[in-house]
């Protein structure tokens, strides 16, 4: 599941670099940039909750598969578009990207719960940690091979190969969906779709701490997206440099968040995740402030390496202690609220980055919202103690 998963993120991340090069070279517009980070994460706001229940419901396996042809599908066409000339320079269409961006993004608001709650059935409780760990390690591993190869192709084959190259490795993830067997099996039930819904949100109303964590994980997302999402918009404005600036940076991250992973298993069975999380989070908070304010390819790169390490530290830690408090049979509707939170906090951070940035520019947003990080951080530490103390 681990190789599989690897090799169709490394797709993912193809696209992906080449996706946010295009719509910028297209456009010339940080608002289309902001616009397409919105369209690919809002279905998950409207749709994540429906998944969660399905993912209780039906066999996780099925809705994964469902949703991997679903998001081939949409490289493979986007791929045609490129290579019949109906998206170019002379025909600087980006509303086929965006359609596309939308579905994937609803692709992923089933498949989401569903994978969040078919890995710990993997494994043992008390090898939980370790396997989110591992698991954000085969991510941003391929978020550091994934631009890499992505701006290789981008620059000597084209956009088009980088799409066509993710339509292909979702055959790998495929193919690993079909030989693994989870050991947990969803129940028959006769309660409809909202009481089961309702009962995974009272869960997450009953259960202490796990609230706050909810409102800790939308804000960290809502103010930390930007500092990946406008690297195309930093690279070329704030920089003056090419898209291998881009994947400079956007693979140092991915290497930062490989250390972060690393670290967080090293230390994952260790009780106490609370307050180191706080202080990660401060911390990326004044690494974003310092990120603003470098001008230099190699310090921006040193900081965003960092920065990736303090992202994924969070989002590891943040599954932990949540994935700690759940049952298996709740598990895929309150990962859909917690799914929710962190991918809901995207598309808004995305959108309102990429309204303020042309009135404001983009190091003076990212500097605000690593002052708000490090506010944040304070907040939970000092009001809510539950928090820390998990």
């Amino acid at each position: 599941m681990w190789l599989g998963a690897c090799v169709s993120t490394i797709g993912t991340w193809m696209q992906s670099t080449a996706q946010s090069w295009l719509i910028y070279d297209l456009s010339g517009k940080s608002e289309l940039l902001g616009l397409d980070g919105f369209l690919g994460q809002i279905p998950i706001v409207l749709l994540t909750l429906f998944g969660g229940v399905l993912a209780d419901r039906i066999n996780r396996r099925y809705i994964l598969l469902a949703s991997q042809f679903l998001q081939m599908a949409c490289a493979a066409i986007l791929t045609i578009l490129l290579l019949m000339g109906v998206i170019s320079k002379s025909n600087p269409i980006v509303w086929p990207i965006l359609i596309l961006s939308f579905l994937v993004g609803t692709a992923q608001a089933f498949g989401g719960p569903a994978y969040s709650a078919l890995v710990p059935s993997l494994v043992d409780k008390e090898d939980l940690p370790n396997a989110i760990s591992l698991n954000s390690i085969q991510f941003n591993l391929a978020r550091v091979i994934g631009p890499a190869l992505g701006g290789m192709a981008l620059k000597t084959l084209g956009a088009a190969w980088c799409f066509g190259m993710n339509a292909v490795s979702y055959l790998a993830v495929i193919a690993t969906l079909i030989i693994v067997r989870p050991a947990f099996t969803p129940k028959a039930t006769t309660a409809g779709v909202f009481e089961s819904m309702r009962q995974g949100i009272d869960f997450v109303r009953t259960r202490a701490a796990m609230v706050p964590l909810i409102a800790l994980t939308f804000s960290m997302t809502f103010l930390s997206v930007s500092l990946l999402q406008f690297l195309p918009v930093f690279s070329r404005e704030v920089l003056h440099a090419d898209s291998d600036a881009f994947t400079t940076l956007l693979s140092a991250s991915g290497f930062g968040s490989i250390c972060g992973a690393l670290i967080v298993a090293a230390f994952a069975r260790r009780r106490g995740l609370g307050r180191p999380s706080l202080i990660v989070l401060a911390t990326l908070g004044l690494l974003t402030i310092a990120f603003s304010f470098s001008r230099s390819l190699w310090l921006c790169t040193a900081i965003i390496f960092l920065c990736g390490a303090c992202l994924i530290s969070m989002f590891a830690m943040l599954m932990s202690m949540v994935q700690s408090i759940i049952t298996d049979d709740m598990r895929g509707r309150v990962m859909s609220v917690y799914n929710l939170s962190l991918r809901g906090g995207m598309p808004l951070g995305a959108l309102l980055s990429g309204y303020l940035i042309p009135h404001f520019t983009l190091p003076v947003v990212l500097t605000w919202n690593g002052v708000l990080l490090v506010v944040l951080a304070v907040y939970f530490w000092m009001v809510h103690p539950d928090v820390a103390a998990l």
